[in-house]
């Protein structure tokens, strides 16, 4: 008997067929140890059950992904949320203001001025050596400013690191709108929404508008101004004249009070105590919440926060300049 007579006789003892694959070479005889060596690889059942335990290994690995996924955006999501608990209902999901873009709110209030000067003696504010840059751009910085010129601004951001990676969501800016005190704040509710946004914000700049903030020369400004370079759009905020209220309550008072945070401030001199206030390093995790499906709860305090600081910024105008002797209407 031939080598490949004796092959098939071995073939047809395991019970293969034929089609159970190309015949070996002449001398892989002498590989084949059992008479079932190639039974594994070629009973139809067997290819049947490998390929079912292929897919259950396979569904088993999709499994597994999906988990460690599910686990990491768990641990992205703010403190207080979880995978389940992320997506609020749509009545939930109604943000503070009108959509006038795309992607972006507008809240409009409108409140009683505080006991603003007639004009404010920017020079005297500006004594200070922090505002020596604004006295280089502003052409009357020794001279009287009409409140209608004040701009307060605010923003609200997803971090305090700076730098590119962090975008305000939130933009507020307060001023003197005939007799009462308008707020206006700008809310994106989409990563799309930032370029209209601060198209919005630089049409309501003036040239002659004097910037006030807290901590806004070092912080609110600059970033502001990367946002709109990002965005390629004009940046009308470089060279405004800029008064930090940060710096006159430090040079008034860091060492009769603890620390001078607008809280402080706004507390002390203006007898302002927030109830219910959202504290603002929590702002991030409510906005970043919001557009992973979460309730806009938190986004209303968030503006309401944003709203009183602008607030509290225009009362310390008013305050510091009577300080410092601007005449006072009425007087």
């Amino acid at each position: 008997m031939t080598h490949l007579a004796r092959l098939r006789a071995l073939r047809r003892q395991a019970g293969a067929t034929p089609s159970c694959g190309p015949p070996l070479p002449m001398d892989a005889t002498t590989a084949i140890a059992t008479p079932g060596a190639c039974a594994p690889l070629c009973r139809p059942a067997d290819a049947a059950k490998g390929k079912a335990d292929g897919a259950a290994e396979l569904q088993r690995r999709v499994a597994s992904l999906r988990g460690l996924l599910g686990r990491r955006e768990a641990l992205r999501l703010p403190p207080g949320l979880d995978a389940s608990s992320s997506r609020a209902p749509i009545g939930d999901r109604i943000p503070p203001g009108i959509e006038v873009a795309a992607g972006v709110h507008l809240i409009q209030c409108s409140y009683a001025p505080p006991p603003m000067p007639d004009a404010i003696h920017i020079a005297a504010l500006r004594s200070l050596p922090q505002q020596r840059h604004a006295r280089r751009h502003d052409p009357d910085g020794d001279q009287f400013v009409s409140g209608s010129r004040l701009l307060a601004i605010d923003t609200e951001t997803t971090g305090l690191a700076g730098g590119t990676g962090t975008r305000a969501f939130m933009i507020g800016v307060a001023d003197l709108d005939g007799d009462r005190l308008r707020v206006r704040q700008l809310l994106t509710t989409t990563m799309g929404g930032e370029a209209a946004m601060l198209r919005m914000f630089a049409a309501w700049l003036r040239p002659d508008h004097v910037l006030v903030s807290y901590n806004g020369r070092s912080y609110d400004r600059p970033l502001l101004s990367t946002r709109l370079r990002l965005a390629r759009l004009q940046d009308p905020l470089a060279g405004m004249p800029h008064l930090d209220l940060l710096h006159v309550t430090r040079r008034a008072y860091r060492r009769v009070w603890q620390n001078c945070r607008l809280a402080t401030a706004e507390r002390e001199l203006l007898g302002v105590v927030r109830d219910d206030d959202l504290p603002g390093s929590e702002a991030p995790a409510a906005w970043l919440g919001y557009l992973r499906g979460g309730s806009s709860h938190a986004l209303h305090r968030v503006a309401a926060h944003n709203d009183q600081d602008l607030r509290s910024l225009m009362g310390l105008v008013a305050h510091f300049a009577t300080f410092t002797g601007s005449p006072v209407h009425g007087k």
